[in-house]
């Protein structure tokens, strides 16, 4: 039984929080570097607090919003954990309480508690009885009420037609019984993201040297002149606060938006004698449902029918085990729990909070935190950044201090500002406080807090824009991983293909017939396969409100199902003359299914469906023209074979029906034996062998092209015969001709599987097309991809998918035919099922990389330009040109402006004509720092030339002292401004010359710079008291304009230069190995 958990998909995963339990491969071994973690799914707890400690911040509350809340996760688990103590207890004293008094769980008769005898509404039953009777177990209480067709009567429900479903019907069943939702903790309000804004140190430091100015200001020159210092850092601080609170609030709202798209759940449900889809908040107390393997269980209910129906209760419970269950002895069903195997419909019967796990998940808070790999790595380069920032404020604030002391600092009209016994009190300490505001302001320039941020502010606005591209990210690292994906592990049905299937070809009577030509059947296989399609079957035939026949199900199911149509089955019909007696669901280990059935007239019969190879494999004769079974032999044999062959290569799924007889004495007489009655197998006799068809989508040829170019392999991975596989792999372009249709390029999955993992390693990376694989087949590739280097990116719909999923660093669910169980497993869901919707989410990868690389080009340019023109005026002439006011607008487009111009830009085709992002490629690339070093000297030499030389370049010897001063240092901030401007648009291509290519459709990008450039004329005009600036006349604007446009031609020129391919971090590397390993030898000395 432990290996058979063991062995399960539904085993607790090693990142599962709920069971506790944190495994991890660790990819950086190599790294010491706390912020190097290539890998931040299923990281450890130890791994994650480490490099939080080792990172500089400002502000935690807002640097850490996005991340996992590790005191949270823990007390997370800790409740939960609890709760199912809790459930646990209850049954067991319940249990204790039956065993005392003498009587089972099952005993007819039997009362636990008395139930309550008013029932809800228009209804036969009370809301408490339905939910006392499920936590409870309390089979007694359903015998009381009539079994399951009982209670559904009492519930205005009908067993196979469901509720009538009219929208009274369902309010009065919500206002009854209540709705399948749970309370959910509110969102932040705009207030609690000002508040955590203001918790940033330098920003509290600022309001406090502006209120310390602000006094002294007033004490000594009055409140009309006084206020106008202090005031003015105050008014910069709010602003900058609330800039950043409306940008951290709508981005909050973009992401409560997916976690709600992510909760939304779409299930099956039969009602008025119709199987529809509904979101699983709408399900109520009566619906009737079907379930399959993979489902989640939506709410709490019992069993109406079901076969070989097995749960996964570890969501709720806690342990890994697999449940059976049944109408009878255990029919009840707890919320969130999996269908492990089998299938069959269940009774709601309570939801909502009225449910164990509506409980569970409104006690829980809802932590959708995650780090991702970028996110960390730009910690470290914020912290390598903001440390050096804040050596330089030092060096500021002691060498302008000094200056001042001792009396070398002047006014601009040349007069020492502070003389020692002269200089009252109250000037020194003013301007102490102006040039401390400026060591502080120059941490916040320096230290880039926006930097980590801009992370998850562009892969919220990537995840809002992929939802239109019909990708559901539900684990925001996904987002940048799939960037560095070198891999895809692609399934065929569905993501390659239309998975719009269609008989096409059959082989009845040893003959190949027309599929839809009634007359080329015997009666007796003609009435053989219909039961055999009726009964053996997960799909469902009913009549639309429209009078027409609708089918539900796979599309495998689904074109069998209609192909029996055309042969003249009536589904309901055939159906009733029968009664399934055990059923082996459709197994993608044993590629078929198989269900027993005992007619009228007491036979029984074995049905089986599957792959034809595998299912003929199993017969030993055939039905003939003249309703005679006649042997198998080898020339017949050969003939199925070729047949399947010849239709394999024409990309057609070819599907087996045989069946068999039982006698009375082989049928297990006891419930309990019919449960693991093993169905029999051998010696079956076949009726038919059908050819699907599932053409390959539109466009997915250039799809997998354009994956090709930008060095992507496909790889397809299918559970289908290998000449299907590799039909549709010629078509999709996977493979391009059949001289590359051989083996290793392409292999079966149980050649692979027999391999030894050294040899498995050595094949993995030549594989193009795995056929006849099942789900662990798929975990093999997949592990042996991993080790090889590659980043993995895996497609999956099915249950057992779910462990190739998990393994992988992608894993991309089928939003459509995918099981909830895949999905859960998955980082991204692809909505459509379509494989060019996952070509999307690579670009989308790739575009968030580079929108980082972009921002990060921009705002480091910003810092060193900054920080070296403060510096070398600081310590050269003893003033700074930018002031704290200035220095705090510059940090706005820097850190927020800049953010949302540059991190929100959508994916181009020129992202698909690169290779790979490697996961330990630098952040800052060679071309990055050739395009930084040009625009930062340009910067610097400029404006340091205009603070030393201003006032004489531009002829203002003759003006007051004072006010050369000031326009000079107008001149200085607004040329640095428009630097910052212009240079955005070159930080848009840092490769490309044509740095406006698609810019105009960029709209967010084009309002920003509007603002930036409109907000920077009102500073100048209006608020001139405030900056301490002056109005400009027009020669100097244009004088401005043109210091900022020269960056263009500039970073064009800058562009022809080559740079080594060789990243200049890797030197450094090289010189810390070298003189790690002097040392080494030096030890071993």
């Amino acid at each position: 039984m432990k290996d058979d958990i063991r062995n399960s998909p539904y085993r607790r995963h090693r990142n599962d929080v709920e069971d506790g339990i944190h495994g991890y491969e660790d990819d950086d071994d190599e790294s010491s570097s706390p912020f190097d973690i290539l890998r931040t799914k299923s990281a450890p707890v130890d791994r994650l607090r480490r490099w939080r400690q080792a990172a500089l911040v400002l502000n935690a509350s807002r640097r850490f919003r996005y991340t996992l809340d590790l005191k949270k996760e823990e007390e997370r688990r800790q409740l939960i954990a609890k709760i199912r103590t809790h459930a646990q207890v209850i049954r067991a004293a319940f249990l204790f309480q039956a065993a005392a008094s003498g009587q089972g769980l099952s005993a007819p008769g039997s009362s636990k508690l008395p139930k309550s005898s008013t029932p809800t509404g228009d209804f036969g039953v009370s809301s408490d009885d339905l939910v006392s009777m499920c936590k409870e177990n309390d089979i007694s209480f359903l015998q009381q009420n009539g079994g399951v067709k009982g209670l559904a009567e009492k519930l205005k429900s009908n067993p196979e037609d469901g509720i009538p479903g009219d929208e009274n019907d369902i309010m009065e069943r919500k206002s009854g019984f209540g709705s399948n939702t749970y309370p959910r903790k509110k969102g932040k309000s705009f207030l609690s993201f000002v508040w955590d804004a203001c918790r940033d140190t330098t920003l509290i430091i600022l309001m406090v040297a502006a209120a310390a100015s602000l006094a002294l200001g007033i004490k000594t020159e009055g409140i009309k002149e006084g206020w106008y210092d202090g005031g003015s850092i105050a008014l910069a601080v709010f602003i900058v606060i609330f800039f950043t609170a409306v940008s951290d609030y709508k981005q909050s709202l973009q992401f409560q938006n997916l976690n709600e798209e992510k909760q939304n759940i779409q299930m099956e449900v039969v009602r008025c004698g119709r199987r529809l889809k509904v979101s699983i908040f709408e399900i109520v107390v009566g619906d009737i449902i079907p379930l399959k393997i993979g489902d989640q269980v939506p709410a709490d209910g019992v069993v109406v029918s079901g076969h070989s129906l097995s749960i996964d209760e570890s969501s709720m419970t806690g342990e890994s085990k697999i449940v059976h269950k049944d109408p009878v002895r255990a029919p009840f069903l707890m919320s969130g729990c999996k269908v492990a195997d089998g299938y069959g419909t269940m009774l709601v019967t309570s939801v909502g909070i009225n449910t164990e796990w509506g409980l569970l998940m409104a006690s829980i808070s809802e932590d959708n935190g995650e780090e991702t790999p970028l996110q960390v790595r730009l910690n470290g380069v914020a912290t390598f950044i903001g440390t050096a920032g804040l050596a330089v404020a030092v060096i500021v604030l002691v060498v302008l201090a000094i200056r001042l002391f001792t009396g070398h600092a002047r006014n601009p009209d040349g007069s020492v500002q502070f003389v020692a016994g002269r200089t009252s009190v109250g000037d020194a300490i003013n301007s102490f406080i102006r040039i401390f505001t400026v060591a502080v302001t120059i941490v916040v320039v320096a230290v880039p807090e926006g930097l980590p941020l801009a992370v998850t502010l562009t892969l919220a606005y990537s995840m809002k824009k992929m939802m239109a591209d019909k990708a559901l990210v539900r684990r925001l690292s996904a987002c940048e991983t799939m960037g560095s994906a070198t891999t895809i592990c692609s399934d065929k049905t569905g993501t390659l293909t239309l998975n719009q299937m269609t008989v096409v070809e059959a082989h009845v009577c040893g003959k190949k017939v027309h599929q839809d030509d009634k007359s080329a059947f015997s009666h007796r296989v003609l009435s053989l396969l219909i039961e055999g399609i009726a009964q053996n079957t997960t799909g469902s035939v009913f009549l639309s409100e429209g009078g027409s026949l609708e089918i539900s199900g796979s599309p495998t199911e689904k074109a069998i199902l209609q192909w029996g149509i055309s042969l003249g089955m009536n589904f309901t019909d055939v159906r009733s003359q029968s009664v399934i007696l055990h059923a082996f669901p459709f197994n993608s280990e044993k590629k078929r299914g198989g269900v027993a059935i005992k007619r009228s007239s007491s036979e029984v019969y074995v049905h089986w469906k599957g792959a034809a190879e595998i299912v003929l494999a199993c017969c030993s004769g055939y039905l003939d023209s003249n309703d005679n079974v006649v042997p198998l032999d080898s020339h017949k044999l050969a003939y199925y074979k070729k047949a399947i062959e010849d239709m394999a290569s024409g990309s057609l799924r070819c599907v087996a029906i045989a069946y068999t007889m039982c006698k009375r004495e082989e049928v297990p007489a006891s419930d309990e034996e019919l449960e693991s009655w093993n169905l029999p197998e051998e010696d079956l006799i076949l009726l038919a062998i059908v050819g699907i068809k599932d053409p390959c989508r539109p466009g997915v040829r250039d799809a997998v092209h354009l994956c090709t170019s930008a060095g992507v392999k496909v790889r397809m991975v299918t559970g289908d015969n290998l000449q299907t596989a590799r039909a549709i792999a010629l078509e999709c372009g996977i493979l391009e001709s059949d001289a590359d249709a051989t083996e290793p390029n392409l292999i079966e999955g149980k050649t692979f599987r027999n391999l030894t993992e050294e040899q498995r390693l050595d094949v993995a990376e030549k594989i193009s097309v795995m056929g006849r694989s099942s789900p662990n087949d798929k975990l093999l590739l997949v592990q042996a991809l991993r080790k090889r280097g590659h980043v993995v990116a895996v497609t999956g719909d099915g249950t057992n998918d779910a462990p190739a999923l998990h393994e992988a660093d992608i894993g991309l669910a089928m939003g459509i035919q995918g099981t909830e169980v895949a999905k859960e497993s998955a980082d991204i869901i692809i909505l459509d099922d379509n494989f060019s919707s996952v070509v999307k989410v690579v670009r989308w990868g790739r575009s968030v990389y580079a929108n980082i690389q972009k921002f990060i080009q921009f705002q480091l340019t910003v810092n060193v330009a900054a920080l070296i023109i403060n510096v070398v005026a600081a310590v050269s002439a003893g003033n700074v040109p930018l002031n704290a006011v200035q220095l705090l607008w510059v940090n706005l487009i820097m850190d927020t402006l800049g953010a949302l111009a540059l991190a929100t830009e959508p994916p181009t085709d020129h992202l698909m004509q690169r290779p790979p992002v490697g996961r330990r490629e630098p952040l800052i690339t060679n071309i990055m720092w050739r395009n930084l070093i040009i625009q930062a000297i340009y910067q610097v030499t400029i404006l340091l030339v205009l603070n030393f030389a201003g006032i004489r370049i531009l002829n203002l010897q003759h003006d007051s002292v004072d006010h050369a001063f000031l326009v000079r240092n107008t001149l200085i901030f607004n040329a640095f401004v428009f630097c910052q401007v212009f240079n955005e648009f070159n930080a848009r291509k840092p490769d490309e010359m044509n740095v406006f290519k698609g810019v105009t459709k960029n709209h967010l990008f084009m309002a920003i710079v509007g603002l930036e450039v409109v907000l920077q004329v009102m500073i100048i005009f209006f608020l001139g008291k405030f900056a301490t600036t002056v109005r400009l006349s027009w020669q100097l604007w244009l004088v401005s304009l043109i210091i900022g446009a020269i960056s263009w031609p500039l970073a064009a020129i800058g562009k022809l230069i080559p740079v080594p391919e060789r990243n200049l971090s890797d030197y450094f590397r090289c010189r810390r190995r070298r003189r790690g390993g002097q040392q080494s030898e030096h030890s071993d000395v």
